[in-house]
């Protein structure tokens, strides 16, 4: 018999209509859950819920919300609605994001860069702070927070994106520790470079305005494949199983971390800041010149 090691759980998944958001409610529907999933794409939900729809067996169920996660009233709406139809929601995925304006900082529209801020980063924190109270309550819950190439490298001429997704990485970081005695795992994903609608965005645009180095690294990117959205909706589903409850406060690469046994060293990988972002200082990297 095969083991679901989502099975009766209900998460929420924001951005779930296509892309990454869409193959992790795949795979969490697979592994047992039932779901919401919202997005601002009305059109691109009916299409979701439809492919969605047949995966389900008899005991599952699958709501789709049209809703903008970065209005709280929209966030609100989200989650009651969740709560009332579902029973319950014990799981948080936020996917939702977007690249926003691709330009030199001067040259971009200060209106869409706010607007980045809004969905990247309000969103999620919005997603969590209405959350929260309910987790707590249950004295349980596993929040995922997905990131971007932006978190630990700058990320020219895509600086509203960049600096969004460093910020949830931090974000991530503080909220795992206010909630550690509640039972609630904050982790963040960095899924790789993917081959999904805002890859085409920025080949779109052009190099003139994402600098030639990335638009070439995407262009290229488009044609070999990138790296398949299986690896981090798999990593989505370990993170809100009970396999990873010992695990929390990290940045995990879908693509290089050997997550899978990682609850095998939980212990030593929670006693060590590795897998979070730090300062690095001269001695760690034999500059002992620059340090007091």
């Amino acid at each position: 018999m095969k083991i679901l090691p989502l099975l009766d759980k209900i998460a929420i998944i924001t951005g779930g209509s296509e892309g990454l958001g869409f193959e992790i409610a795949k795979k969490f529907i697979l592994a047992g859950a039932s779901i919401t999933i919202c997005s601002r794409n009305k059109k691109n939900l009916k299409s979701a819920e439809f492919k969605l729809k047949k995966l389900l067996n008899k005991n599952q169920k699958l709501l789709t919300i049209v809703a903008d996660i970065s209005k709280e009233k929209d966030v609100k709406k989200l989650i009651k609605i969740t709560i009332q139809k579902l029973g319950d929601c014990s799981i948080l995925v936020n996917n939702a994001g977007i690249y926003g304006p691709k330009n030199k900082l001067e040259k971009t529209n200060w209106k869409e860069w706010k607007k980045t801020i809004e969905i990247n980063l309000f969103g999620s924190v919005l997603m969590c702070k209405e959350l929260i109270n309910h987790f707590k309550k249950k004295r349980y819950g596993k929040i995922i927070q997905l990131s971007g190439g932006g978190a630990t490298n700058p990320l020219p001429y895509l600086s509203a994106y960049a600096a969004s997704k460093a910020a949830i990485i931090r974000f991530s970081e503080t909220l795992a520790n206010e909630v550690a005695n509640y039972n609630i795992s904050v982790n963040a994903i960095a899924p790789g470079a993917l081959n999904t609608r805002m890859l085409d965005e920025v080949i779109k645009a052009g190099p003139d305005k994402v600098g030639i180095d990335f638009y070439k690294r995407s262009v290229n990117q488009k044609k070999t494949g990138g790296t398949p959205l299986s690896n981090a909706s798999d990593l989505a589903v370990f993170l809100a199983s009970s396999q990873s409850d010992n695990i929390t406060g990290k940045l995990i690469s879908a693509l290089w971390d050997k997550w899978e046994d990682w609850p095998k060293y939980a212990d030593k990988i929670m006693n060590s800041d590795i897998y979070t972002i730090r300062r690095i200082v001269g001695k760690d990297r034999g500059f002992f010149e620059g340090d007091k």
